[in-house]
């Protein structure tokens, strides 16, 4: 069974870059104009609930915009969760790509997670049950 949580908040602004103040929704819509940056308080408390009650978590992408200071809370507490998770409870956490494994990394917790991957996509195929050459070739008895 997998269960597939959307945001239900979003720091927005109508810019690409920083801002000391943006406008934070109050639910999952976003106003004309604007544009979602990272994810809300209301979602970072969401997800940390749901990954505290995981026992494997798979993470392929930012939360949102996370080189941008003003939008990095959501993708470093995700992180955090998750790291603090594989301590306490023995949850599975597979960060997965290149943008996640970097997010990871500046977060400070890459290390306390189980797996850590810049193979984003390569992640995504195997869980989906595609055969990766890689793999095909160390399972190859006639070599």
């Amino acid at each position: 069974r997998v269960e597939v949580s959307l945001p239900v908040d979003h720091p927005c602004h109508t810019k690409f870059e920083a801002t000391d103040e943006p406008l934070v929704t109050e639910d999952a819509n976003i106003p004309d104009g604007y544009m979602a940056l990272d994810i809300g308080p209301k979602t970072i408390e969401l997800y940390a609930s749901i990954i505290q009650g995981c026992s494997t978590a798979i993470w392929n992408g930012p939360m949102g915009v996370f080189e941008i200071d003003t939008y990095a809370a959501g993708t470093f507490k995700v992180a955090e969760a998750m790291a603090d998770a594989t301590e306490k409870t023995g949850l599975l956490s597979i960060i997965g790509g290149g943008d996640s494994a970097s997010a990871a990394e500046l977060s400070g917790h890459d290390v306390r997670m189980s797996h850590v991957s810049t193979g984003g996509g390569a992640s995504l195929e195997l869980l989906e049950g595609k055969a990766l050459p890689g793999l095909v070739v160390l399972d190859d008895k006639s070599s």
